[in-house]
Parts: structure tokens; C-alpha cells; sequence
């Protein structure tokens, strides 16, 4: 695709935001969807993105949004909405008959669903849903399904704070083993697909770390790129959910999508690991090692 066709980025916040500056750099016209016209706004703008205010489960400020696009990111915060939103864009969408591609940031948990499976959380069952909705759409849809994200509080903000206190990281994963994938890492793909969406319509990106590790072997890493001892405390699961995670102030639907994805690694459920970023990009996805090591003294202080 040419970098003269408009992208559209429907959430400019985590992932969409990265997406929006490896564009830029690239001189790509961007078009971000904003829920307020607040200082991030004036920050996007300042990076050359047109700016528009809207709200991706009412139809008339996604079509608005759409006028002129080429290619649709479309992503949104853990919400109730999920559904709805999809449904909107999608329908919009196919009216405009425009888009050369649009890409879902979906969930890995996801290629383990099925129609009547019950144990994953309300936000995965809607992710899951979402996906035949792109899919009976006919849409030239590509679906992104990262694993756990290294820049969530599991295993930032949370492992920092015990990290400082005790030389530990205490979650509730067991002897579960998971592949976490940087931030950086799902918007360098997204990224790829945007900017020439016709090699990717129809595939399903499955993004991960480079291997998986256990709680034990996470904490070694950890280790290894702060130059100071980290061992892992493994806390029952009823426990840190009552006094860590019911002590953070959020949701219910994102405070059950998070305690499920405690549960779910406990379980190993997230014992995947793919080579799809390298696959699309070329780049292989970065270590715990060196993420941690990037982020040395946010870590320690």
C-alpha cells in the first residue's frame, strides 16, 4: 500500500498510541479517534495525526471517522461495550465499502474458545464474539490475538512494588508458564499490516514472547537484567485477588477479566508461544530480559 492512504487508529491509547507513532515516523497520514478533545488530543496532533472526537458505539461519529480511510485499526479498552462497538464499526464499515483492511485486536485466549466454553472471562467471551462478527462480515478483516502484555501491571507496576520491597515478584500463577509480548512488539505487526493490508486479509496473528518460562525461570530474567537477586512467590489465588487486585478501585468487568487471567495462568492456559512477530515484521519479539533491562529503574527505583 502506499503511505498516502489514510489510516484510521479507532484507539490511540497502549497499543493503537505506538501504532500511531511507528506511522508517523514513516510519514504515513494518520487519523486517530478520540473520546475527548483533551491534551492527549493535542499530543497526537502535535505528532502530525488528524484528531476527531467520537465514540465507537455510535454509528454517526464512525462513519464521520471513516470518511476517506483506507485501512481501520480497531481496538478498544476492557469494556462491557466490546460487543457493540464491533457490531457499529463493522456495519458502517460495509457501508462504506472502502476499507483496503481492518485490523481486530482480538485476545490469544481466544483460539482455545469455542461457542459454549464457559471458563474464560466475560471480556475474552466478547473478544470471541466479536471475531464472527468481523467474520460474517465479510470485511477484510485480520485479527490480532496477543498473549498477556509485559507493559500490563502484572508484570510492571505489581513485580516494581514487591521487586523494591522484598526482592520478589508474588502473583498467583503456580507452576503456570506463559510468553508475555511487548507493547512495542504487537504495534510493530500492526503497524506492517496497516501500511499493505492485502498480504494479511483473512490470517490470524497469534503474538507472544520468544518462549515460555515459568513464574521461577520469569523471575531469574528479572534477575539477570537488574543485577540483583528476584525469586517468585507463588499467593493463592482467593488471597491476592481479596488483597491486591479488589485493592486497585476497578470495574467489576475489568477486575473479573484480570482475576481470570490469574486463574488461566494458574491453570496453563498460556503455555503458547509463536513466532508471528518476526514472522510479519522480520524483528523477533524482545525477552522479558531485555524489556526488564529497558526499564531498569522504573524497577528498582
Amino acid at each position: 500500500m502506499a503511505a498516502s492512504k489514510l489510516v484510521l487508529i479507532a484507539n490511540a491509547g497502549g497499543v493503537g498510541r505506538t501504532v500511531l507513532d511507528q506511522l508517523r515516523a514513516q510519514d504515513v497520514p494518520v487519523r486517530a479517534m478520540v473520546r475527548r478533545d483533551d491534551e492527549r488530543a493535542a499530543e497526537l496532533r502535535a505528532l502530525g495525526a488528524e484528531v476527531v472526537v467520537g465514540d465507537l458505539t455510535r454509528p454517526e461519529t464512525v462513519d464521520a471517522a471513516l470518511q476517506g480511510v483506507g485501512s481501520m485499526y480497531f481496538a478498544m479498552p476492557v469494556s462491557p461495550d466490546h460487543l457493540l462497538a464491533t457490531t457499529v464499526v463493522a456495519s458502517v464499515a460495509l457501508e462504506h465499502g472502502e476499507l483496503d483492511g481492518l485490523v481486530d485486536m482480538s485476545q490469544m485466549t481466544v483460539s482455545q474458545m469455542t461457542a459454549t466454553s464457559t471458563a474464560e472471562s466475560h471480556q475474552q467471551r466478547l473478544h470471541w464474539l466479536a471475531e464472527q462478527v468481523l467474520n460474517w462480515s465479510g470485511l477484510p478483516v485480520v485479527h490480532i490475538r496477543p498473549t498477556s502484555f509485559l507493559d500490563n501491571p502484572l508484570f510492571t507496576a505489581l513485580p516494581a512494588r514487591t521487586i523494591k520491597e522484598s526482592g520478589t515478584i508474588a502473583l498467583p500463577f503456580g507452576t503456570g508458564r506463559t510468553s508475555p509480548v511487548a507493547v512495542a512488539d504487537v504495534a510493530r505487526v500492526v503497524s506492517t499490516v496497516l501500511r499493505d493490508p492485502a498480504p494479511h486479509i483473512g490470517h490470524v496473528y497469534e503474538l507472544t514472547g520468544p518462549r515460555t518460562v515459568d513464574m521461577t525461570e520469569m523471575a531469574e530474567a528479572f534477575s539477570r537484567a537488574l543485577g540483583r537477586p528476584v525469586s517468585y512467590v507463588d499467593v493463592p489465588l482467593d488471597q491476592w485477588r481479596t488483597e491486591v487486585l479488589a485493592k486497585v478501585g476497578l470495574p467489576p468487568h475489568t477486575e473479573q477479566h484480570i482475576a481470570t487471567m490469574a486463574r488461566l495462568h494458574r491453570e496453563n492456559r498460556y503455555d503458547r508461544a509463536s513466532d508471528d512477530v518476526e514472522r510479519v515484521t522480520g524483528v523477533p519479539a524482545q525477552s522479558i530480559e531485555a524489556f526488564v533491562a529497558a526499564r531498569k529503574d522504573f524497577y528498582l527505583g
